[in-house]
């Protein structure tokens, strides 16, 4: 399933991208079962490595689901190689979204 370019905004990659977190998250048992509400709810600010709790493995298992969604117009290990190890740490959802959508364009 493919994004179409003039869908590239902020607001429909990133119901996207939590719709892949969260199907990510159950996968791998970290829904934050005890906290639901808390695990539904990923917004630009959300972080990967302390609100989501992904390690680099889940990043790779995300790397799969954006190629399978978007194919080679986003590519997310060239984005992850452009960062130092704090800067991933620390890396956002809304990071991710903006590179994502400006992939999209470039490529349009």
């Amino acid at each position: 399933m493919s994004i179409e370019t003039t869908a590239a905004d902020e607001v429909t990659v990133l119901a996207q991208l939590g719709e892949m977190l969260r199907e990510l998250l159950e996968e791998y048992g970290l829904d934050g079962e005890d906290d639901e509400e808390d695990a539904a709810e990923i917004t630009m600010d959300t972080t990967f490595h302390d609100d989501l709790e992904l390690e680099s493995v889940d990043l790779v298992a995300l790397s799969g689901q954006l190629r399978e969604r978007y194919g080679d117009r986003v590519n997310f290990a060239t984005f992850i190689a452009e960062r130092d190890l704090d800067e991933i740490i620390a890396l956002t959802v809304g990071e991710l979204v903006r590179y994502i959508v400006a992939s999209l364009r470039a490529t349009a």
